[in-house]
């Protein structure tokens, strides 16, 4: 999957239903940022450790009940070593208890649109009805990515420590040392789930994602990754095609009480499209010579929709850089008596 359009490159039974192991621990990694842009917790917050926490087993850092680390440690914690102890303790510090968070999971997911996922816990110890798709963890990856690029700063540590260096830390994904652009994401394994991963990596202007659910071993699931993302950076390129707030044209008003109006793009514009094929881009500009007022900013005047070989692949609105009102009897009385001391000078 492209990160930056959502396009999928190559997919293969992208929907089928599988145990997720500790990619789980994406979805409870956006939670905890969520959480972090809204303000509800911060990096320097303390977080203690339960029973509960403390007894889970699989990866962990060994919590003890009598100790805290801050919210900056747990999520390195998670993102590197894939700590269930630790994801358990900021499930419970978020929402109180991990049956809740976990509500937040799903409902987060049922946003993204991740129709083939029901989780039943913030960890992916395995557990009956606990699955999702390769197809859901791209999605759950790129919101991740996307909102928030700051947890590249953890999914990209190869090796660190807590604890004043009692407690030694190294990356469960293979392909950060090893593979160029790599920023990420996560790993997962179980007996039952095999081994999974989602990888992602940037060179230039192209980021992508690659799933890989239900490996028959470790090394297989980083290089059947690395082969897709290297089919992706092969043979794709993301084009910015424009800039917000670009100048397309000025355009002449009708009866307004100035006479142009800047003509500007929405928003950013860029399409991913076959290497090599960049040159070959070219753009229809809709927009008339002259429009009449009132014209509001942010109006809608147009479109620009670029194309390759006559097949579109992008397109932006055009719209009004501000306000232009209609002239009326007040202020044409205004504008003439200022021509009229104008002519006077």
């Amino acid at each position: 999957m492209d990160q930056k359009t959502g396009s999928i490159l190559y997919e293969y039974n992208s929907h089928e239903k599988l145990r997720p192991a500790s990619v789980t621990k994406l979805m409870t990694i956006l939670l905890i940022m969520e959480a972090l842009d809204n303000g509800t917790i911060s990096l320097e917050d303390t977080v203690p450790c339960s029973e509960k926490a403390s007894s889970m087993g699989g990866s962990q850092i060994w919590l003890d009940t009598t100790e805290t680390l801050t919210v900056h440690e747990m999520l390195k914690a998670i993102c590197v070593v894939s700590a269930n102890d630790c994801s358990m303790a900021m499930a419970e510090y978020i929402a109180g208890s991990e049956e809740l968070f976990v509500e937040q999971m799903n409902k987060k997911a049922k946003e993204l649109g991740m129709n083939d996922t029901c989780f039943k816990n913030c960890h992916g110890i395995d557990e009956d009805g606990h699955v999702t798709s390769s197809y859901d963890i791209a999605l759950m990856s790129r919101e991740l990515i996307t909102k928030h690029p700051k947890i590249t700063e953890y999914t990209t540590i190869w090796m660190d420590s807590l604890r004043n260096g009692e407690s030694e830390l190294v990356n469960t994904n293979k392909l950060i040392r090893n593979y160029e652009g790599a920023t990420g994401l996560k790993t997962g394994s179980t007996s039952t789930a095999l081994f999974n991963l989602s990888a992602t990596a940037t060179r230039g202007n192209l980021s992508l994602i690659a799933v890989i659910m239900k490996g028959e071993t470790s090394a297989i699931r980083f290089s059947e990754a690395q082969k897709l993302l290297d089919y992706g950076f092969s043979n794709f390129e993301y084009v910015e095609c424009s800039k917000k707030d670009d100048i397309i044209k000025t355009v002449n008003v009708d009866k307004g009480i100035f006479p142009t109006v800047d003509a500007i793009l929405e928003s950013d514009s860029g399409c991913l499209i076959p290497k090599g094929k960049s040159k070959t881009i070219s753009s229809n500009i809709i927009l008339d010579d002259t429009i009449s007022a009132p014209i509001y900013k942010g109006q809608k005047l147009g479109e620009v929709i670029y194309s390759i070989d006559n097949e579109e692949i992008s397109r932006v609105n055009i719209i009004a850089k501000e306000d232009v009102r209609k002239l009326n009897l007040v202020n044409m009385s205004v504008r003439t008596i200022e021509n009229w001391f104008t002519l006077l000078r």
